[in-house]
């Protein structure tokens, strides 16, 4: 059985379904979304809230700390909170290597079922960047912000134009809410016939 325990967290593909288990029941209404795209990193885990997005890095027993450095550059300007996931390995040593605000969650073994605990509670990126939030949104996300806000189309114009009129126009206390309600809804087995749907209707 003791070898059949550290399989389990061998690998961080062990480690996530029982993760967002954990997660649902500390934060109540979530949408998780893998592997996201953060600047020059790449997102292990986006948690959206009704209210926040949290970053979420894993570090299984068997990763190494050799590019998290860069993660965590790319993670504190994206995400409104961020959270590292970690195998028993690291517990003593990560808080070296993720900024204090960061959330640190412990992942053990205990007969054979993962168990989690929040060694460190998450507190907001002093570095978050508007512009590169939004940016997690999908260009039709976007135009039903600029509806709901009663925004014009800017049919003409970029997505960075799009999404700097929208942080101008609407109040953070609304948008960031908006936002989040994006995200929860967001279908990836129909997006592709929405984007084609939205350039049609937008003739782009």
């Amino acid at each position: 059985m003791k070898n059949e325990n550290k399989k389990l967290t061998a690998h961080d593909r062990h480690i996530r379904e029982p993760l967002f288990d954990y997660l649902e029941d500390r934060y109540g209404k979530i949408r998780i979304i893998e592997e996201k795209r953060t600047g020059r990193a790449r997102a292990d885990v986006v948690m959206v809230t009704p209210d926040a997005i949290y970053g979420i890095e894993i570090k299984s027993d068997n990763d190494t700390y050799t590019r998290l450095a860069g993660q965590v550059k790319n993670y504190n300007i994206y995400y409104d909170y961020n959270i590292v996931a970690v195998g028993s390995s690291h517990a003593a040593h990560i808080e070296e290597h993720v900024p204090k605000w960061w959330g640190i969650i412990t992942i053990e073994d205990v007969d054979g079922k993962l168990d989690f605990y929040t060694l460190r509670e998450a507190g907001p990126s002093p570095m978050v960047k508007d512009e590169r939030k939004i940016s997690i949104l999908w260009r039709l996300e976007l135009a039903n912000i600029q509806a709901i806000n009663g925004l014009p189309k800017y049919k003409e114009k970029s997505k960075a134009f799009v999404q700097k009129k929208i942080l101008e126009k609407v109040p953070s206390s609304l948008l960031w809410r908006q936002v989040s309600e994006e995200l929860f809804q967001r279908d990836y087995t129909l997006i592709s016939d929405e984007i084609e749907a939205y350039r049609k209707e937008n003739h782009r």
